[in-house]
């Protein structure tokens, strides 16, 4: 859409295109004028394809197909095709979401040019500067114009680092919650994914393990599973995991064996892994959506990290941090299959998408009202 753009919507992994397509849908609702760009960041082409249909989306306008490479390799290609893009559209607004190198990329090449940057969950800290996603999403948060936080304790975090603006600080929500709602009962309507694996609701833990501090380290990568193995056999439990191609890799590099007690399995499209989140005993992630996901469905979650920029999720009582350390996730584990569920979701009603847009002054206003939760 070359003529008379006024959003363009950077992604370029799968967790992004599942908390900007509320964004999108509130475009198509509005009859804004609005373009996709898809980096190309993700490995898998072909899932990235499969997830804009499941979620009913247009193809993206523009694919830049930039792929892997190293931090600045990629984050520098990807800077100069969003900008040639961005100098044919000219819209009023970019919007980016989250904390990858598109993110980065995104909001550099933006915040060069002459229209307003949008940064969608804006505020979220690890503290941990050894993690690109957090040099990332600092970036991103001091080049926006928006910063559109899910919470109150996000909001505070950009604060405290000099970002003291009403105007530039808006408490929106999580749009993975306008995800999450509107496509719950799609996925169990339309999934069969318990059944193709002869799984019982209730009866299964899910696993995933994807971060490169994981991953790419052998003695971690393997404590993890050792970890997550030891519980299932003390607890009695399945466990099924479904394998990133990053991970699949390092587990040939290292020559790691899968414990009898996890059962690997391909990667998934969003209504399949939904419906698995929102079935499973327990989750094991050491994903930040995975975290807020599973917050929203009521599922206990146990982090495989050793810190989360997701921290609404412990203080509630949905989520424990707890290492890689094979005796922590054990006991972690064990801890959360006590825990009462009943939390309350702390991001969001379903309607940041909707309140996104109205603070920037897109389209028609759809008066929605304050965060609560």
């Amino acid at each position: 859409m070359t003529d008379g753009t006024t959003v363009t919507i950077v992604l370029g992994t799968r967790p992004e295109i599942i908390k900007l397509a509320p964004v999108i849908d509130a475009c198509e609702e509005r009859e804004i004028a609005y373009s996709v760009v898809h980096t190309g960041q993700h490995y898998s082409e072909e899932l990235d394809t499969v997830f804009f249909d499941q979620l009913e989306l247009p193809a993206p306008d523009h694919n830049l197909g930039v792929g892997s490479g190293s931090q600045s390799e990629q984050t520098g290609a990807m800077i100069r095709e969003i900008e040639t893009v961005l100098l044919d559209e000219q819209p009023e607004l970019v919007l980016v979401q989250g904390d990858t190198n598109s993110v980065l990329a995104g909001a550099i090449a933006a915040s060069k040019l002459d229209c307003e940057v949008g940064h969608v969950e804006a505020g979220l800290r690890s503290f941990d500067r050894t993690m690109p996603e957090e040099v990332n999403r600092v970036l991103a948060d001091h080049a926006a114009d928006y910063c559109f936080a899910p919470t109150e304790q996000a909001a505070g975090y950009l604060r405290e680092e000099g970002i003291d603006d009403d105007d530039t600080i808006h408490v929106t929500g999580n749009t993975i919650v306008d995800a999450v709602m509107g496509y719950r009962d799609l996925a169990a309507a339309k999934s069969d994914v318990l059944g193709e694996l002869g799984l019982d609701a209730g009866d299964f833990c899910l696993l995933t393990a994807h971060r490169a501090e994981n991953v790419d380290d052998r003695e971690r990568f393997e404590s993890l599973l050792d970890g997550v193995a030891r519980f299932a056999r003390d607890a009695d439990l399945d466990v099924v995991y479904p394998v990133h191609p990053r991970a699949n890799e390092r587990l040939a590099a290292f020559d790691l064996a899968m414990p009898d007690e996890i059962t690997p399995i391909d990667a998934q499209d969003f209504l399949d892994f939904l419906r698995l989140e929102s079935t499973a005993t327990l989750v094991l992630t050491d994903s930040g959506g995975v975290q807020e996901e599973t917050c929203i469905l009521g599922t206990p979650c146990v982090t495989l990290r050793d810190n989360t920029e997701r921290p609404e999720t412990v203080d509630v009582g949905a989520n424990r941090i707890v290492g890689v350390a094979a005796d922590g996730i054990v006991t972690g584990a064990h801890e959360a299959l006590s825990q009462q569920n009943g939390w309350e979701n702390p991001f969001g009603d379903g309607h940041s998408a909707d309140r996104i847009l109205d603070i920037a002054g897109i389209g028609s206003a759809a008066s929605v009202g304050e965060v609560h939760g």
